[in-house]
């Protein structure tokens, strides 16, 4: 990747040498900076408050009490790992964080429950890994906190308004993407 934004920077250096436009490719550089460091920061105090309230969920057991809430639902997407209560654990917590529009949060527990699924499987991919890969790229978002925190350091006036279009579409994904899933395991094993 950095090899690309090098390629990029070079290109728009060596256009601003031939054009007699250097100054301007020298604002446009310190304006993006300006612009990235302004986003970031804009950023980082959502996702503090975001994470904090997971942590939260966390210490008074909400999170707990949402993971029973799935267990049905995961028993059927993954019978073999729900027969772990630790790996089922990882990923009830995976799911709580991706519902809530917290991915950097849903990455540890996902991490986790990637490891505790692919022992055993000869370092191929099971069904089920491949079924928690598509929970967790195409997640379900309740409260898609992060685009919202985005939106609002942009300055959006109403940064969650986006929600039923959100709902529908990670509905949407997820379903294709578990349907394709399972069509492809079968495919793949006949």
């Amino acid at each position: 990747m950095a090899w690309i934004w090098s390629v990029l920077v070079g290109i728009s250096v060596l256009f601003g040498l031939l054009r007699g436009t250097m100054a301007e490719v020298s604002r446009a550089a310190m304006s993006g900076a300006a612009g990235a460091v302004e986003l970031a920061v804009g950023m980082a105090g959502a996702l503090c408050l975001w994470s904090g309230a997971a942590e939260l969920m966390r210490r008074c057991g909400l999170d707990a009490a949402l993971a029973a809430l799935f267990r049905p639902l995961l028993r059927r997407l993954l019978p073999r790992a729900s027969r772990d209560e630790e790996t089922l654990s990882a990923v009830s917590a995976n799911l709580s964080a991706n519902l809530l529009g917290l991915g950097n949060a849903a990455t540890p527990p996902g991490i986790r429950a990637a490891r505790r699924m692919a022992r055993g499987c000869g370092g191929a991919a099971g069904d089920e890994l491949c079924r928690l890969v598509v929970l967790n790229t195409a997640s379900v978002q309740l409260l898609p906190t992060t685009v919202a925190s985005l939106r609002a350091a942009c300055g959006c006036a109403a940064p969650f308004d986006i929600l039923p279009a959100v709902w529908i579409s990670s509905l949407l994904s997820v379903t294709v993407g578990l349907g394709t899933a399972r069509l492809l395991g079968r495919l793949w094993r006949d």
